[in-house]
């Protein structure tokens, strides 16, 4: 497994992470036996990255990491978590008191005195150019709760944002063959800047994973089927924000774009961590098999000019008119 640097934490983290919102059974119930063979999977994959938030059931994500790590002591494992959508999402919501109960909250989650990484997550658009909230997550950073910190983004204009602050360490922004506007600026900012990129939702909520029929149905609690319409948050986290079934025609094209015997989740992995500027992708993953498929395409390497060309005119065609100019 190739390893990178995340950014200004310094730290190498594995190419291919573990996200693990599923885990928190947002996606549908989960036994927590099958998440913990989850994370043994990715381990055992050469996945040393995990990401999470408090947010994912309530928690749940959280402590089963704790749980699995406590477990395992001699894994040098780095964990991202999130926070900051336990409240309303306005602005005054922002501030050092917040951000010390949260923080706490998670540090017992993950049985842990320091976190390594937290990150805003998605929270309203003048956050993330308010000194304040920089100057309240340094002095987190200074009382030993947090190593450092970034934000998880939904538009390109509060990467940009954040990626102009001194202390920022990392951006955590949605990226995949179907979501290319992060390429145009947020990316070379951030190379220039020094500060790390987690490409999130990198299989567009599983279209990329080349599985999926216009007649797949999802749980009624699976975000997948209640949040097609961003009826409960931003609908660029379901599916990247591109309608289902025209999803499919285009990940019909992707698959046509790739070598006999390539899997379609493998490659359009393998294409965003091929993007420069990239640390590690966050693919998550509700079985053992699929974790594994998924740190897979760390071994998969570059699957040529024809497939970056071939992307970009699917995006074209599929997707550049009808994505949020922002996203």
């Amino acid at each position: 497994m190739e390893h990178r640097t995340l950014g200004r934490t310094g730290r190498t983290v594995s190419t291919v992470g573990l996200g693990t919102w599923q885990l928190g059974a947002d996606w549908g119930e989960v036994d927590p036996a099958e998440a913990t063979a989850v994370l043994e999977a990715a381990v055992e994959s050469g996945v040393d990255f995990f990401d999470t938030a408090d947010v994912y059931g309530d928690g749940r994500s959280e402590q089963t990491i704790g749980a699995f790590l406590q477990e395992h002591p001699e894994l040098d494992v780095t964990v991202a978590t999130k926070m900051g959508r336990r409240v309303d999402q306005v602005p005054e919501n922002y501030v050092l008191t917040h951000f010390r109960q949260w923080v706490d909250r998670s540090r017992r989650n993950l049985g842990t005195d320091t976190l390594d990484l937290v990150q805003l997550h998605c929270p309203p658009t003048p956050v993330y150019s308010d000194q304040e909230v920089y100057d309240a997550l340094d002095t987190l950073v200074e009382e030993g709760a947090i190593r450092h910190y970034g934000v998880s983004v939904e538009r390109t204009d509060e990467a940009l944002a954040a990626i102009a602050r001194g202390n920022t360490a990392t951006v955590q922004i949605i990226l995949n063959a179907f979501r290319l506007k992060p390429l145009d600026a947020v990316l070379p900012a951030a190379r220039e800047a020094g500060v790390g990129i987690i490409a999130r939702v990198p299989l567009a909520s599983g279209l990329l994973s080349g599985k999926y029929t216009k007649d797949t149905r999802f749980a009624e609690d699976d975000h997948r089927n209640y949040n097609r319409t961003g009826s409960a948050f931003d609908v660029g986290e379901t599916f990247s924000g591109v309608d289902f079934e025209r999803g499919l025609e285009a990940v019909r094209e992707f698959s046509e774009l790739l070598p006999e015997g390539t899997p379609t989740a493998q490659a359009a992995l393998a294409w965003v961590i091929a993007q420069d500027g990239v640390s590690t992708v966050i693919p998550g993953a509700r079985s053992v098999e699929q974790a594994r498929a998924n740190a897979s395409a760390a071994d998969t390497g570059s699957l040529g000019r024809d497939l970056d060309e071939g992307v970009r005119r699917i995006y074209d065609a599929y997707f550049r008119e009808s994505v949020h100019p922002r996203w």
